[in-house]
């Protein structure tokens, strides 16, 4: 059963345990006090999503800073919003909506680009390709000749 799956019906569960624990414990106060941290907990969430965005927004989608220091930071399992909020860009999305998994790349200056690849919301693997140096790039070697003691 893959991953996610099974946190969509863990989650849930744990959620009606909770509460029910709570009831049969402390009755309706019980109730309250574990529904107000269910919403705390909800609000904190949604708060650092806005948090994130907010400064994605003044990024152009599929910018990075560097590209070779996001494939340094990258690691398996961390979800979009997470990349997102190293980047402080959304990524490029290179998948059709909805089709798993879903690819996203981020682009830095010098062209060097990260594609990462999430399955269910979580990263499971990513590519840095840095473009070839050009020829005409390289320092010119002198062609005076070496000086004489």
């Amino acid at each position: 059963m893959p991953h996610m799956n099974l946190r969509k019906i863990l989650i849930p569960l744990l959620i009606v345990v909770l509460v029910f624990a709570a009831y049969r414990a402390y009755g309706m106060q019980g109730i309250i006090t574990v529904s107000g941290g269910l919403v705390m907990w909800a609000l904190l969430h949604y708060t650092r999503l806005m948090n994130v965005m907010q400064k994605a927004r003044h990024n152009p989608i599929g910018y990075v800073g560097s590209a070779v220091m996001l494939n340094a930071k990258l690691k398996p399992g961390v979800n979009l919003m997470h990349v997102v909020a190293m980047t402080r860009a959304l990524g490029e999305q290179l998948s059709a909506e909805g089709q798993e998994p879903e690819v996203y790349r981020w682009t830095d200056g010098t062209k060097s680009h990260v594609t990462c690849e999430f399955v269910n919301g979580r990263l499971a693997r990513w590519e840095l390709v840095r473009p070839a140096p050009r020829e005409d790039a390289a320092p010119a070697q002198s062609a005076a000749p070496a000086g004489e003691s």
